[in-house]
């Protein structure tokens, strides 16, 4: 099926599975509540392949454990769950003054049911089935709204320019062709600007894994990225600190 066909994702079994690649940030982590394995596989792996880092929970309590411990820039919550149901555990949070975004999840279509969704503390309320493409795009709205962001859609630092929406990257209006990992890392350093991310938070944000002292891929793709962004420019916008981690200053 390819990418864009609207008819991606049900409430039985079954459903087909076409996650779109696009991303608000890689440097983001949501939390998805959901207990069909399909249903979660699907958004999980899509989330990823958009660049965001994703912790998955299959009950509500495992899940509103989760969302106590981390801080999670959006939550994706089924309502109907083993444990405690999705409603209550939205209802928690908000009384625990936790208040990251949620998109609730249901097969219950009526005006009613939306009402409740909303009422119980959800920002927003999809109706199964639904397309990836939609959630991706009600998660990104969500995150712009919580983060107040001016200009959602595109980063700059110095002369280098990034495009969320078109995944376009310039370097002095120059066209710089990166692959998916290396656009999230450059993402993340674009998000940090001026600050410096260690490996193990490199390696939790993009890759979505603790930090293993023996692994190299940060220093591999550091490199790469490195050689697409500063190789023909004088002036070398990633630096390295030995022993704390990588920047990017705009010169």
């Amino acid at each position: 099926m390819p990418p864009d066909s609207p008819s991606t994702i049900a409430s039985a079994p079954g459903f087909p599975f076409a996650p779109e690649r696009d991303s608000l940030s890689s440097a983001m982590r949501i939390l998805v509540i959901e207990d069909d394995k399909k249903i979660a596989s699907f958004i999980v792996k899509g989330l990823k392949q958009n660049g965001f880092a994703v912790d998955h929970a299959t009950g509500g309590d495992d899940g509103f454990a989760l969302a106590l411990a981390t801080p999670y820039d959006a939550a994706v919550v089924d309502i109907m769950l083993p444990q405690r149901d999705g409603l209550s555990v939205v209802q928690e949070l908000r009384q625990r003054k936790i208040n990251v975004p949620v998109i609730i999840l249901s097969a219950k279509a009526s005006v009613d049911d939306r009402i409740k969704g909303l009422q119980s503390g959800g920002d927003d309320y999809l109706v199964k089935p639904f397309s990836f493409s939609e959630l991706l795009a009600r998660i990104q709205a969500l995150i712009r709204r919580a983060t107040k962001a001016s200009d959602p859609t595109t980063l700059a630092v110095g002369d280098l320019s990034l495009n969320l929406v078109t995944r376009e990257v310039r370097r002095a209006s120059q066209a710089v062709e990166l692959q998916a990992r290396e656009f999230a890392l450059l993402e993340y350093l674009m998000r940090n600007a001026n600050k410096y991310v260690s490996k193990a938070m490199i390696l939790e944000h993009i890759f979505d894994y603790s930090f293993d002292p023996q692994t190299n891929v940060v220093d591999v793709l550091v490199c790469r990225l490195r050689n697409k962004i500063d190789r023909d420019f004088e002036t070398k916008m990633i630096q390295t600190l030995r022993g704390v981690g990588y920047v990017l200053k705009p010169g």
